[in-house]
C-alpha cells in the first residue's frame, strides 16, 4: 500500500518507520526540512518539503497513487485541511486525521473523517495504567463525551435483569462477553457468572457507576 503522512514530528516519524517495516511504501510531507531527521538513514521514501495541504505538494508526495494519508501535524487546522483534501480532491478513503481539540474531532468525525483526540485518547492510556482492571475505559467517543468500560460487578448481580444493573449505575449495557463470545443483551438478559459486562456512561459518572455496580442490589 501506498501511504502519504503529512508531518514529520515524533509520531510521523516514528507511523512511517513502522509502514516501512510491514512492507508499504511511504512518503512524508514537513514543512521542516530539518524534521526528516527524525526518519533516519534507512528511510526509503519520498521526503517532500511543503505544506501538506497544498495540491502541488501533495501530487509532489504521491497522492494520485496512495491509498491511504494520515494527517498528523502538530496543528489542528492544517491536519483538518489537509485530510479534507486528500478526501474530497483526490478521493482517497483511508483518510485519518490528528486532532487536539476533542470538540473539533467529533465534529469532523460527523463529517466522515476518522480523528484520533490526542488527549482523551492519552488520557485513557494513562488511567489504564494507573488504576486497577476493569476500571479504565475500554473506548471512547472522540468529544471525550461517552465512554464505555468492563464493569466489575457484585456478585449478587448474577441471576438479575441487565434492565436492573442499567437503573441501579445510570448506565447503558452495551455487550456482554460470555464464554469468550459477544452478546448484544436485551432487557430482561439475566447477568451471568464469569460474564464481562460492558457498559456506555457518560465520562465524570465512571466513578459513580463503578461504585453502584460493584456494590450490591437495592431491594426496592
Amino acid at each position: 500500500m501506498y501511504v502519504v503522512i503529512m508531518g514529520c514530528g515524533r509520531v510521523g516519524a516514528s507511523l512511517a518507520a513502522g509502514l516501512e517495516r510491514l512492507g508499504h511504501e511511504v512518503a512524508v510531507i514537513d514543512r521542516d526540512p530539518q524534521a526528516f531527521r527524525r526518519l533516519g538513514p534507512d528511510f526509503r521514501g519520498r521526503q517532500v518539503v511543503g505544506m501538506g495541504f497544498h495540491r502541488d505538494v501533495l501530487i509532489e508526495a504521491g497522492v494520485e497513487k496512495a491509498q491511504a494519508f494520515a494527517a498528523v501535524s502538530s496543528g489542528d487546522n492544517s491536519n483538518i485541511i489537509a485530510a479534507r483534501v486528500a478526501r474530497e480532491s483526490f478521493g482517497i478513503e483511508r483518510v485519518v486525521a490528528r486532532i487536539y481539540d476533542a470538540k473539533r474531532a467529533a465534529v469532523y468525525e460527523r463529517l466522515g473523517i476518522p480523528t484520533v483526540a490526542t488527549v482523551p485518547w492519552s488520557t485513557d492510556r494513562l488511567m489504564r495504567m494507573l488504576l486497577p482492571d476493569g476500571v479504565a475505559t475500554a473506548w471512547r467517543e472522540p468529544s471525550g463525551t461517552v465512554a464505555v468500560l468492563p464493569l466489575p460487578i457484585h456478585e449478587e448481580w448474577i441471576g438479575r435483569p441487565v434492565r436492573e444493573l442499567e437503573e441501579a449505575t445510570g448506565s447503558r449495557v452495551a455487550f456482554i462477553v460470555r464464554f469468550g463470545t459477544g452478546v448484544l443483551p436485551k432487557a430482561d438478559t439475566a447477568v451471568q457468572a464469569e460474564d464481562t459486562v460492558y457498559v456506555a456512561a457518560v465520562s465524570g459518572t465512571v466513578s459513580d457507576v463503578t461504585a453502584a455496580a460493584a456494590a450490591p442490589p437495592q431491594e426496592g
